[in-house]
């Protein structure tokens, strides 16, 4: 009886740890939920992703640095999108806008070739749930989340990126 329960405590524990991921913004972490309309008012939740790896691209149209990042994310996109990964299987940007003025949110899309689905915005600016919910203070940042949306790694920009993306294929 005695070994029954202890088997039973440590089957217990181990799927607690493994089904009771805890939601936050570090390394390890479940990513938090994210849920906003895209251009055409179409809600768009970052959980219907499940199973890909997903940067989670925190970017506006009137911020330089992000303008110019965004070549190295359609290069990442276009390479990686079809690719399978040890924690995932393809690719996929989630954009998130801390656009106040959907014109120039949809102008920028459209003008830097970003051809993925998944852009979305609460148009709230720096006031963004998203923004507020990711922690989020300077732009470009992102967090790039594995298959099962827990959180890998973050801020990965220019060839980091790329390195990252290539170290993790199948």
């Amino acid at each position: 009886m005695k070994k029954i329960l202890i088997a039973t405590l440590i089957y217990c524990s181990i799927a607690t740890l493994t089904s009771a991921q805890e939601i936050g913004l570090n390394i390890g972490n479940k990513a938090p939920e994210l849920a906003y309309e895209n251009p055409k008012g179409k809600m768009l939740k970052l959980s219907s992703l499940k199973g890909k790896l997903v940067l989670i691209d925190f970017w506006a149209s009137w911020c330089g640095p992000c303008r110019r990042e965004n070549p190295n994310l359609v290069s990442a996109y276009q390479k990686y999108t079809k690719k399978n990964f040890k924690q995932g299987k393809g690719f996929e940007i989630y954009s998130l806008s801390l656009d106040s003025k959907q014109k120039s949110w949809v102008n920028a899309i459209n003008k830097d070739q970003l051809f993925w689905q998944y852009h979305v915005s609460d148009l709230g600016g720096w006031q963004s749930e998203g923004s507020k919910k990711y922690d989020i203070h300077s732009i470009p940042s992102n967090v790039l989340i594995d298959g099962k949306g827990v959180i890998i790694a973050k801020n990965l920009k220019g060839a980091a990126l790329h390195r990252f993306l290539e170290n993790s294929l199948k």
